[in-house]
């Protein structure tokens, strides 16, 4: 992308804003976004089984991607709220102690919903966290990616297959 002249989230003074949209066009805006958590073994196999103190983690860690979407608006500060038409987030094994939460964010609106996307992905990682601990407190959250966005003046971007891996 080319450089821009101006800040976009500073005003004159230099001081942050949240940036005017409201003459922008309403399109449909879709991204996905992808959190990476590394377990132990017993860790794996507890969650693959379904043995982890706390109960089945699938559930959880869908329903707090969902929430953490929601809910974006009111934690990253320049962010603007969202008409969100469609959120989805699954929990899927990679390969040995690699899993990895996927989310999907769609609305109709004046912006994109990368932040939504990636917001998902983060919050269900750490959800995701939260149900292994008992068994595992080395897991490790890594490698939060934005994996595709359409929609916007912006045009449409896929992560390089090469990066997604």
């Amino acid at each position: 992308m080319a450089a821009q002249k101006t800040l976009t989230h500073l005003d004159r003074d230099g001081a942050p804003r949240m940036v005017e949209v409201a003459a922008k066009e309403i399109t449909l805006r879709r991204a996905t976004a992808r959190a990476r958590v590394r377990l132990s073994a017993v860790a794996d196999r507890a969650l693959r089984e379904g043995t982890l103190p706390k109960g089945g983690a699938r559930d959880v860690v869908r329903l707090a991607a969902i929430q953490a979407a929601k809910q974006t608006a009111s934690l990253i500060p320049l962010c603007h709220p969202l008409r969100l038409t469609k959120i989805g987030a699954e929990l899927k094994r990679e390969g040995a102690g690699c899993w990895a939460i996927e989310s999907e964010v769609v609305a109709l609106d004046r912006t994109g919903v990368e932040m939504e996307a990636l917001t998902a992905a983060s919050v269900g990682a750490l959800a995701l966290y939260d149900m292994v601990k008992a068994v595992d407190r080395s897991a490790v959250i890594e490698q939060v990616v934005l994996l595709s966005k359409s929609g916007g003046k912006s045009g449409d971007y896929v992560r390089a297959a090469a990066k997604r891996g």
